[in-house]
């Protein structure tokens, strides 16, 4: 890398002096994204409704950057819990938002529950929802900031088996082109990630079916599943300055997936 180089990368793709929120931070895609956001130059702010006030996984990744990392935990599925958080968050100057928590219930639709199909949409959709419209007014005000929600392949397509977390998905797809249409002109980014098959603890079950692990392998062109990171690296392009005109995307993260 020359010297001309470098300066234009840490200018455009560095995360310097920005504070960032990131939901789902104690696991999964949500830890890759709090470290690679930390190494990138961010303080983060951690969510998770387990997430410790001392020691934890997300505080180790961030402090090891030599950011700064602060705790709050939050369950997505309590609106009065979400409703606080999302006051506190507006009144900081958060500069990213990382909207990445999120669950999944598994059933054939025939035998999909309500409570199921409820619990998914509260955490999946509406607490996204509201913490966007809070740290967006935030945002609005000062003219400049990120959102990143994390969609999915289901986004785009239906799925088998989990129709209220592809019906939220899809509903996460149509969120951020309504936020960007409005918030755009303002300085205020809206775009989402849509990982394919990731080896993450919601993809155990996939995993552990031999035949329908294959089928899903067969299909990816990259050859094999997703890592954390792979996603990480997208939401880090999407919250810097080198994506200032990106709005209103659903970036596929997905090894050639939906190419086929």
């Amino acid at each position: 890398m020359s010297a001309a180089t470098e300066p234009y990368l840490v200018d455009r793709f560095g995360l310097a002096g920005r504070t960032a929120v990131v939901t789902g931070a104690s696991r999964g895609i949500g830890l890759a994204i709090v470290g690679a956001l930390a190494r990138a130059g961010a303080d983060v702010i951690g969510v998770s409704a387990s997430m410790p006030a001392g020691a934890s996984a997300a505080r180790a990744a961030v402090e090891s950057a030599g950011r700064t990392f602060t705790p709050r935990a939050c369950d997505l599925a309590d609106r009065d819990a979400v409703a606080a958080l999302s006051n506190e968050l507006a009144a900081r100057d958060v500069d990213i938002l990382v909207n990445n928590g999120g669950t999944i219930r598994r059933a054939p639709a025939a035998e999909h529950t309500d409570a199921d199909f409820d619990a998914v949409m509260e955490v999946d959709l509406r607490a996204q929802w509201v913490l966007a419209r809070g740290v967006g007014r935030s945002m609005l005000a000062r003219r400049r900031g990120k959102i990143v929600s994390t969609a999915s392949m289901l986004s785009f397509q239906g799925g088998v088996n989990v129709p209220g977390y592809a019906a939220a998905k899809h509903g996460i797809a149509g969120l951020t082109r309504a936020l960007a249409n409005e918030w755009a002109r303002h300085g205020v980014n809206v775009n989402a990630v849509a990982p394919g098959y990731v080896e993450t603890d919601n993809t155990a079950a996939l995993r552990d079916d031999p035949d329908r692990a294959a089928e899903i392998l067969a299909r990816i062109p990259a050859g094999r599943w997703a890592r954390a990171d792979d996603v990480a690296g997208a939401v880090v392009f999407l919250c810097s300055s080198a994506a200032d005109y990106v709005h209103g995307v659903v970036l596929p993260v997905d090894g050639g997936w939906l190419a086929r």
